[in-house]
């Protein structure tokens, strides 16, 4: 098996607020035949997410931290090109986890194959058939405990894992479900493809506000991907019981300055309210649960699905850059 050249990113300095071009660095690395027992695989999509920023800073959090000089890793789909496996051979489709270059050499055990689907881009399974999708399932089911009947707000909703929820929670039975986005054009389509009730526009005035008149009745459930004042906004209306699911905090990833906390924090004791912080990693049990509805779902025509996609792995801290401005809708990928 011959030789192969791979354009990796990586992480050249720790990002101040904003992240900019000069916090990476483009590289290439040269890979010899692959060893015993591993494979190389050519991708096809690469992922770029929120949470990658998070992992930019040297701070605690639930997964060690970007090192310096390191390739920024994140989900990536593609087909294995030379193998030494038998697990895995040329020609297969496999998810992984080494992000952002266009060739990755690496034990087979880092890739899981994953079946082509007929007439299914395997973009998909990045997002709404994968772990987009799954996020959104456990972020309603077990963390926020959705009832029929309910009213969900989802904050960010007009992005990858928000379009998954609003979507997911119609489908298990939610009575009303309203959404926050960032431009009327997304507002506009949260209804009108995603199936959300109501979406209003949260730079067109006061979150706290505009929330409250779309939610007279008040929310039992609030799905989180932004925090900040879309959390307070959120606590201003909860019912009585009312869970909340806390996905991302997005509005604070690049700020310099420490926000001022919620000011109407007491009403988490006087309306019994359950906040709850979740990752995926923690609830993977649920993959069989969700991969078995979501095929249903899908299968019969009921999921939606918008894709912003960069092409280039050159281009892919320009993606990256755009997502966390908010210039997707749906998921962002780089078509390597």
């Amino acid at each position: 098996m011959s030789t192969a050249t791979s354009t990796q990113i990586q992480l050249a300095a720790r990002p101040s607020g904003w992240p900019t071009h000069d916090d990476f660095r483009t590289v290439t690395v040269e890979y010899a035949a692959p060893a015993p027992g591993e494979v190389r695989v050519r991708n096809e999509f690469v992922s770029v997410d929120p949470y990658m920023r998070g992992r930019m800073n040297d701070v605690r959090s639930y997964v060690a931290p970007y090192a310096l000089g390191d390739r920024i890793t994140g989900g990536a789909i593609g087909r294995v090109v030379a193998s030494a496996d038998e697990g895995l051979p040329v020609g297969a489709v496999v998810l992984h986890q080494h992000g952002w270059a266009d060739v990755i050499q690496a034990p087979a055990a880092t890739f899981r194959a994953v079946p082509e689907l007929p007439g299914v881009p395997l973009s998909l399974q990045l997002h709404i058939l994968g772990m987009t999708g799954l996020t959104a399932y456990v972020g309603l089911t077990r963390i926020g405990q959705l009832k029929e009947g309910d009213t969900v707000f989802v904050s960010g909703a007009a992005g990858a894992v928000g379009t998954a929820v609003g979507q997911i929670a119609k489908l298990l039975g939610a009575g009303r479900v309203i959404g926050s986005a960032g431009t009327p054009e997304k507002v506009a389509l949260l209804t009108e493809k995603y199936g959300y009730d109501a979406a209003f526009d949260y730079r067109a005035g006061p979150v706290r506000e505009q929330l409250a008149a779309l939610a007279p009745e008040g929310v039992d459930v609030f799905f989180d991907n932004v925090g900040g004042d879309h959390l307070e906004a959120a606590l201003d209306v909860m019912n009585d019981g009312g869970r909340l699911a806390l996905c991302g905090a997005i509005a604070g990833y690049n700020t310099t300055e420490k926000a001022p906390g919620a000011d109407n924090l007491a009403n988490i004791i006087t309306r019994a309210l359950t906040l709850r912080g979740f990752t995926l990693a923690a609830h993977l049990d649920l993959a069989p649960e969700f991969a078995a509805r979501m095929t249903e779902w899908f299968g019969s025509g009921r999921i939606a699905y918008d894709e912003t996609i960069v092409d280039g792995i050159d281009n892919t801290v320009d993606a990256f850059l755009d997502m966390m401005r908010g210039a997707n809708t749906g998921k962002m990928l780089v078509r390597v």
